[in-house]
């Protein structure tokens, strides 16, 4: 895993140099837990706590699907291999009430086989999706607090 503290956070109205520092949770069969233990630049904002959560988590598939040909030459497909990206953070629905974790998850699920049949699209799949979400970082937070799409 390549992910290492701090963080440095994208753009968002009202936001100024946003970081996160995290730490490193336990290993997972699938994947690794990171907890966010300080912030800077996030205004009010707060890191994890036990009625707050703030965590972030990398997984993989448990086992990699693989394409199975027949005796005949026929490709079979059995699916695609999906791998997550999820931030979970605990947000007030309402002020002074507790608080309701609220999750960003992004997913990748490739064609099983294409990761060593055709792994440069896979590279140009990711790089372009993480490139639009850097992008239009601070308008989507814009669209999420005001409902309006601003693409």
């Amino acid at each position: 895993m390549a992910i290492t503290s701090p963080i440095t956070g994208s753009a968002q109205t009202g936001f100024s140099s946003p970081s996160a520092t995290i730490v490193r949770g336990a290993q997972k069969a699938n994947g690794v837990d990171f907890a966010v233990t300080a912030l800077s630049g996030m205004g009010p904002s707060t890191s994890n706590t036990a009625s707050s959560p703030f965590v972030v988590s990398v997984e993989k598939p448990v086992s990699i699907k693989t394409p199975k040909v027949s005796a005949a030459g026929i490709v079979y497909s059995p699916g695609r291999n999906r791998h997550r990206i999820a931030t979970l953070k605990g947000m007030a629905a309402i002020a002074s009430f507790p608080s309701i974790p609220g999750i960003a998850e992004t997913f990748i699920a490739v064609p099983a086989g294409a990761e060593e049949g055709d792994p440069n699209n896979i590279r140009a799949m990711i790089s372009v999706h993480i490139g639009v979400l850097q992008q239009y970082s601070a308008a989507l937070g814009d669209q999420v607090v005001s409902g309006v799409v601003t693409a």
